[in-house]
């Protein structure tokens, strides 16, 4: 049988006896064949770890009066462990059925009796590398869609000491259907540990929904919460769903949990309680099928002492509680963290940026980082937008330390002078946004709205 044109199978040939593997060699070669051959067991792993090859022939026995195959059996477990694509056909002089069915049963593809059919043995190496060939290729694709599935998934980077007790417990729970609190400053990359949970967890599938509780007013909580029927109060021109509706099945994700409105919480509570609600204006009862994340800046538990947040909630909240790390406990994931957001946005804006040079790398490097994460990918995308080379350098990223700025205030605009200040009030207050408020003089709701307009 003469091979296609187009698909000339590598074969690599393992037998201990010289004449064997020339007659092989002579017959493979006649069929366009490239053909590679290996006396000994050790020669075979070699060969493999080395090169690609399409399908294997070997003997079973690599020790002279040895019929028992073992050697054979031992080897192809080996192969099977360094590439379990390599389809391997074996053979065996002595036309023992069993141990040919061993062989199948530990990965062979087929088998061969010597002496040998040479249309029957070329005709099963030409079908099993035509098909190892389509195997691979199948899992190459199937690799390229999960790459294209998961574009879309949370980027969790975190190989600092420091995080390694944060990525053990999201190990350990994020299948879980425990309810979590995540803590940490802000811009410490809470929102993305809420997805990696929901990601990791059987509601994958189902929607993850995010609340900002600290931008909900007690007027519209309940409403936004729960939904409402139509002429439930005036503005109510339509039945609306709510958020706990939209989550159903998936997650529920409330961010600045510590600023939900005091006349909230008991309705909260009820939910995570009984499972059970109904939308504003109707006496129907609805139950919710939904995992409750939630994160905050705040210390609860201080909260809690001073009456503002409901004891028995956080407990309902907080079945897990991670805490996440500022940047600047974490700095050895500064690079890897500035190189992921090189290459997001550089992609977005369609740009060839190729890294950063020792300079800007020592100045992110430096930097104090109030903003954490989330200032880490505010500065890189400027820098990507006014980099005029391929490499970003340290003028590029636009940070000054505190001395600098202070000198240069009077060349502000009042809108940049409001930002630098809320952020470095911030960074006195460790991101406690609470704090932070009372001391800049604004509501905690205005400092939010201030928050989000600078990109803090």
């Amino acid at each position: 049988m003469k091979t296609q044109d187009s698909f000339t199978p590598r074969v690599l040939i393992a037998d201990d006896q010289a004449d064997v593997l020339e007659a092989l060699r002579l017959l493979l070669k006649s069929e366009r064949y490239q053909i590679e051959t290996a006396k000994r067991p050790v020669d075979v792993i070699k060969a493999i770890e080395e090169r690609d090859f399409d399908v294997l022939l070997m003997d079973l026995n690599y020790t002279r009066d040895t019929t028992s195959g073992e050697e054979g059996l031992d080897l192809l477990a080996r192969i099977q462990k360094l590439d379990s694509t390599l389809p391997v056909v074996v053979m065996t002089a002595w036309g023992s059925v069993d141990v040919a069915v061993e062989a199948m049963r530990r990965g062979a593809s087929d088998f061969i009796q010597k002496p040998w059919d040479n249309a029957r043995l070329t005709t099963i190496l030409h079908t099993q590398a035509e098909l190892g060939q389509a195997l691979r290729r199948g899992q190459r694709l199937e690799a390229e869609n999960r790459v294209l599935r998961d574009e879309g998934k949370p980027k969790l980077i975190a190989e600092s000491p420091a995080m390694q007790p944060v990525l053990q417990i999201i190990d350990r729970v994020g299948g879980s259907e425990a309810n979590v609190l995540i803590t940490g400053e802000n811009g410490t990359g809470k929102g993305v540990v809420a997805q990696t949970l929901h990601a990791m967890s059987a509601r994958a599938s189902k929607p993850m929904v995010t609340v900002n509780v600290g931008g909900l007013s007690e007027g519209v909580f309940e409403s936004e919460m729960f939904g409402h029927v139509k002429g439930a109060f005036t503005d109510a021109k339509s039945d609306r769903v709510g958020r706990f509706e939209m989550a159903e099945g998936g997650t529920l994700f409330l961010d600045e949990i510590a600023n939900l409105p005091i006349k909230g919480q008991p309705k909260l509570l009820r939910v995570l309680e009984t499972g059970e609600f109904e939308r504003v204006g109707s006496s129907k009862t609805r139950r919710a099928d939904v995992r409750i994340v939630s994160a905050t800046n705040s210390d609860l538990a201080e909260e809690v002492s001073a009456g503002r947040f409901r004891q028995d909630l956080l407990f309902r909240l907080n079945t897990v509680e991670i805490h996440l790390p500022p940047l600047r406990d974490r700095r050895e994931d500064i690079p890897l963290l500035a190189a992921h957001f090189l290459r997001q946005h550089a992609r977005r804006y369609r740009k060839n940026m190729e890294g950063f040079d020792p300079a800007a790398m020592q100045a992110l490097l430096k930097h104090p980082w109030p903003g954490n994460v989330r200032e880490v990918d505010h500065v890189v995308e400027r820098a990507v937008l006014m980099a005029l080379g391929a490499t970003l350098e340290a003028r590029d990223l636009g940070l000054q330390s505190g001395r600098e700025v202070s000198r240069r205030l009077e060349d502000m605009s009042l809108e940049e002078v409001e930002g630098f200040l809320i952020q470095r009030t911030l960074a006195q207050c460790d991101g406690n946004v609470s704090r932070a408020a009372e001391k800049l003089g604004l509501s905690r709701s205005a400092l939010y709205r201030r928050l989000q307009r600078f990109g803090l």
